[in-house]
């Protein structure tokens, strides 16, 4: 299958860096074309190569490349690939970024701290980059960092459609696992017509990781509490606020996430936990010690093809989320 596909006069080619093929070959599964052969490697020292085996003169280009361990390695290929592209004509650089590094660090919170998800849009703009797609930004405001277009995709659709499919709605109650998460939660409960509860947790500020959860507002004794965030790294923030949630009565945990950073000791602590499944989509590839039977990776290429399209066609990505 060709990587390019054509609507009258214009022209999409769709790319993929080396960090999760499998993500792009789906959507391009999705959108009928081939992902565009490249020539990539790493050189001893670790420098990467990349080189284009087919013309994007003129081309509407799609790059997409997701932040996964070793993420300062994907980055700076990403940023390698958009400057070939800029480098080789292409009409336009969509870079697709299922999920955006740094995301995190998008605010100081201390004296003498960088704002890293600024700086690696600044960068996307300077290798070439005219619009960004991503899917469920760590915070809103950094789609006010890149200087150019951003479309903010959504799992919650596919996430929210699937609990919903298997549990008993009566005995539903959505679980935000902390105070920033409330506004997401609150659109899953105007989704799947559940009532909200929170988990009130402290951080520690001097550990990373480490949090010390302390009560939980809302009514969850005998219900299936469905726990809703945007990413699980270590998973300790939300295996503790699992705990919580069984503590105070509740028959059944379900844990959510748009992203399964799974990172250091995740592995352990998804085994290990009372909760009976955790629900991710496939932004980030899943570690292989994580295949297990509690663990469901639903496929976000549907989504991202669609955006996809209509960035293309010069249509609306919103009207795709107008329903939440």
């Amino acid at each position: 299958m060709t990587g390019i596909k054509t609507t009258g006069e214009k022209k999409m080619m769709f790319f993929s860096g080396r960090a999760h093929p499998e993500l792009a070959e789906a959507i391009a599964h999705e959108l009928g074309v081939g992902v565009v052969p490249t020539k990539a490697f790493d050189f001893a020292n670790g420098e990467i190569y990349v080189r284009y085996q087919e013309s994007a003169r003129g081309a509407d280009c799609f790059l997409i490349q997701s932040h996964t361990a070793p993420i300062n390695k994907w980055i700076m290929e990403q940023l390698i690939m958009i400057d070939a592209l800029k480098r080789a004509s292409a009409r336009s650089i969509t870079v697709i970024v299922p999920f955006y590094g740094y995301a995190r660090q998008d605010k100081k919170h201390r004296g003498r701290e960088p704002i890293s998800a600024r700086l690696v849009a600044d960068l996307m703009k300077t290798a070439g980059a005219d619009r960004i797609l991503a899917v469920d930004l760590h915070t809103d405001q950094i789609q006010g960092f890149f200087d150019g277009p951003v479309d903010h995709l959504f799992a919650l659709p596919l996430l929210a459609d699937y609990v919903g499919s298997k549990v008993d709605r009566a005995k539903l109650t959505i679980v935000s696992p902390d105070a920033g998460r409330v506004r997401v939660a609150d659109r899953w409960c105007d989704r799947l017509g559940a009532p909200l509860a929170i988990v009130h947790k402290r951080r520690d500020k001097d550990v990373a990781n480490q949090v010390t959860v302390h009560e939980v507002v809302g009514d969850v004794e005998g219900r299936i509490c469905v726990l809703v965030d945007d990413m699980i790294d270590t998973g300790g923030t939300i295996c503790a606020a699992a705990d919580a949630l069984f503590a105070h009565g509740a028959e059944d945990v379900i844990v959510t996430a748009t992203h399964g950073v799974l990172s250091g000791p995740a592995a352990d602590r998804l085994k290990n936990s009372k909760v009976s499944e955790f629900v991710f989509t496939d932004t980030l590839p899943t570690p292989g010690e994580l295949e297990l039977d509690k663990i469901t990776v639903l496929s976000i290429a549907p989504t991202i093809a669609s955006a996809v399209r209509e960035v293309f066609q010069d249509g609306s990505v919103t009207s795709l989320f107008d329903e939440q």
